[in-house]
């Protein structure tokens, strides 16, 4: 009589939750890259010989020539420039990202429709809206519904413990499409007040290089002393400017995020109560 031996197979583990993991290019990079472009474009563009006289950039610019001017602002001028050219990067960026949370339709008829459905009980008709949706709104809402479902015929727990488990989705859920919302938010606001005190150093070191040019030479040296004045208006234009985008377009994607993060928080309101009214 021969012995079978007996294989066990081992049980299966559970699979680990998912991570929303934070795709795209890392920011440090893309700040390192548009720091590249700025003094190409700050040496081989504003410096090139055909803006300035007898062909040489140590030379004044040539009259009325705004790329020999702007390189006439010193070193200064590529860190403003790099400031400039994230703070328009980061803004298309947000602008895209924002659009694409919105989701297909109109977030406030979306969230309209999906109150009309819970009234009516219709889940399913409120989770095909969901997907119709998409977006930040919709995925939070799809969420919020499919634990409404699974609460329905769970019969463990009481009426309190399912209403805190399902606000306990909903605040999960937002907490992940939060962050990608708020990305690169910080760099903008950063850069509204570093900019403004760049190009305040700039202006500094070229009043200094203007009264140094006056000091040097005991009479008033007008190529040196324009030179000066120059770098200081030119880092002061480039700081202002780059700030107030910065400021401008913090501000909008801030409205914009608070009007996504209250229409979510208006439709888990809403499932928590027609929750709390039928079951």
């Amino acid at each position: 009589m021969s012995n079978t031996t007996k294989t066990s197979t081992p049980a299966a583990k559970p699979a680990a939750p998912a991570q929303k993991k934070s795709g795209g290019i890392p920011s440090g990079l893309v700040i390192l890259v548009l720091a590249i472009i700025s003094a190409a474009i700050y040496y081989l563009v504003f410096g090139n010989g055909v803006n300035f006289e007898g062909g040489d950039n140590a030379n004044d610019p040539l009259p009325g020539n705004y790329f020999g001017i702007v390189f006439k602002g010193g070193p200064i001028v590529p860190v403003l420039l790099t400031c400039f050219l994230t703070a328009i990067v980061f803004s298309i960026e947000r602008i895209f990202t924002i659009a694409k949370a919105k989701g297909t339709g109109n977030i406030d008829a979306f969230v309209r429709k999906i109150q009309s459905l819970l009234n009516a009980n219709d889940i399913p008709a409120a989770l095909k809206e969901c997907d119709r949706q998409k977006g930040s709104v919709g995925n939070v809402t799809n969420a919020a519904l499919r634990k409404y479902q699974q609460l329905t015929t769970d019969t463990e727990l009481n009426k309190e413990q399912k209403l805190a488990a399902l606000s306990k989705e909903v605040e999960e859920a937002t907490s992940l499409e939060l962050p990608m919302l708020e990305k690169n938010l910080t760099i903008i606001a950063t850069l509204a007040s570093v900019s403004t005190l760049v190009g305040l150093l700039g202006t500094v070191l070229g009043m200094i290089r203007a009264f140094a040019a006056l000091g040097q030479s005991g009479a008033a040296d007008s190529s040196a002393l324009a030179n000066g004045i120059s770098e200081a208006l030119v880092n002061t234009a480039l700081g202002i400017g780059t700030s107030a985008i910065c400021i401008i377009g913090y501000n909008y994607f801030t409205s914009r995020i608070d009007e996504l993060t209250y229409s979510i928080d208006e439709i888990g309101l809403s499932v928590s109560n027609n929750f709390a009214s039928h079951y």
